[in-house]
């Protein structure tokens, strides 16, 4: 049974950086034909899509995301990061990491998901920006 479970610090102030990780257990990020994603869900809004990293390493961003995001992973810890720079209260959300098996590559200026797309979810980690 995979599981994914994420952290992060929970309050930030505006242009720092904001780092989460993901750490996954009872499945490999290098399973074969895997992708592993971050999510946030801002108050009131629909699932957004950040970005994605592939079993293969090769990682993907929603357009929107490309400049500030960068999605990374620890093999060795079996665990998906993501760092977003400068961030501003828009960016106060609940944070997921998510997995499937397939490819999910969206590259689009707004990428919505639902919880269908993906297999596996973490419970979300709430990220304020506040000053």
């Amino acid at each position: 049974q995979v599981q994914l479970q994420e952290s992060g610090p929970g309050l930030l102030k505006p242009s720092q950086t904001l780092s989460l990780i993901c750490t996954i257990s009872g499945g490999s990020i290098e399973m074969e034909d895997s992708s592993w994603v971050w999510i946030r869900q801002p108050p009131g809004k629909g699932l957004e899509l950040i970005a994605t990293i592939t079993d293969r390493g090769s990682a993907y961003y929603s357009d929107s995301f490309k400049v500030r995001a960068a999605i990374a992973r620890v093999t060795s810890k079996n665990q998906v990061t993501l760092q977003l720079s400068s961030v501003t209260p828009e960016d106060t959300a609940v944070y997921f990491c998510a997995g499937r098996k397939g490819y999910y590559i969206c590259l689009d200026n707004v990428c919505s998901v639902s919880k269908s797309d993906f297999t596996w979810w973490g419970q979300g980690t709430q990220v304020t920006v506040a000053s």
